[in-house]
């Protein structure tokens, strides 16, 4: 005999889609009508782009290249690696909206309606990951604009490095979700989320692991984005990957795992 109970699964679920696209909704009108946030967190990594290429490009250049100063040698090299960095830096302003939503009462006001409970948070993460998509072709147009190419990269390749783009998007969304839950305010919310975009200065993203001290160099390759960059760049330049591809992925998997029982669990215990 079926469960009475077994009609109504189907129903939950569909609830759960429901408010999570209406949630969605929300949180992408809220970015395009209040646009400076983005646009802010956008510029870092354009301009460091522009920075690293146009100022210390043709010297850094030499110094990973080994031959001749080359500028298009450097971009290649950075590029990977300021993508990663547009992913963090969007991600703050998730934990900027997710605080300003705690502390203005509206999530009080969502307790009280007829809504599925974890369609707030979902919306968050779903509108986070597909602004930090487009912050990263906005910036990588950029790359592309003063000569970055990716010649050697097969479909393939391509495909695995734009799906690791998601997952790591996906893994740093849930983390400045959590920290957004447990920030007092928004500034609050913005320093605690700031190593999401420290993180990448301490990697591979503008030196090579070797030009760096000895004492600090397992440091900088295990932390998450080293791993995250060197696939990416192996993906798109044909460098070797070695065990970072395997490396970036159970970061990626660790982090978002932690990020969501982190995001519930607060979201489901704050009282306000």
């Amino acid at each position: 005999m079926s469960s009475p109970l077994a009609p109504a699964r189907p129903a939950r679920l569909s609830l759960a889609l429901r408010d999570s696209s209406t949630m969605l909704r929300r949180n992408l009108l809220h970015a395009r009508r209040y646009p400076s946030l983005t646009l802010n967190l956008l510029l870092t990594p354009i301009m460091l782009l522009l920075l690293f290429v146009y100022i210390f490009g043709d010297t850094m250049s030499a110094g990973i290249g080994g031959g001749p100063p080359d500028r298009s040698v450097y971009i290649a090299y950075i590029v990977p690696g300021l993508l990663l960095m547009t992913i963090g830096s969007t991600t703050i302003g998730t934990a900027v909206s997710v605080s300003n939503d705690m502390t203005e009462g509206i999530i009080a006001r969502f307790r009280t309606m007829a809504i599925h409970r974890g369609s707030v948070i979902i919306g968050h993460v779903v509108g986070s990951v597909l602004q930090s998509i487009v912050s990263v072709v906005l910036v990588g147009a950029v790359a592309v604009a003063i000569g970055f190419r990716s010649t050697d990269a097969t479909v393939l390749e391509w495909l695995a490095a734009f799906g690791l783009l998601v997952l790591f998007a996906t893994a740093l969304t849930w983390i400045a979700v959590g920290m957004g839950l447990v920030s007092p305010n928004a500034e609050a919310a913005s320093n605690n989320a700031m190593p999401l975009i420290l993180l990448p200065l301490l990697s591979s993203a503008f030196v090579p692991l070797d030009a760096m001290p000895g004492w600090f160099r397992p440091i900088a390759e295990y932390q998450p984005f080293t791993p995250a960059i060197e696939t990416l760049r192996g993906l798109l330049l044909g460098t070797g990957i070695g065990h970072h591809g395997w490396l970036a992925v159970a970061w990626c998997l660790g982090l978002a795992v932690l990020g969501y029982f982190w995001s519930t669990a607060r979201f489901d215990a704050d009282p306000k």
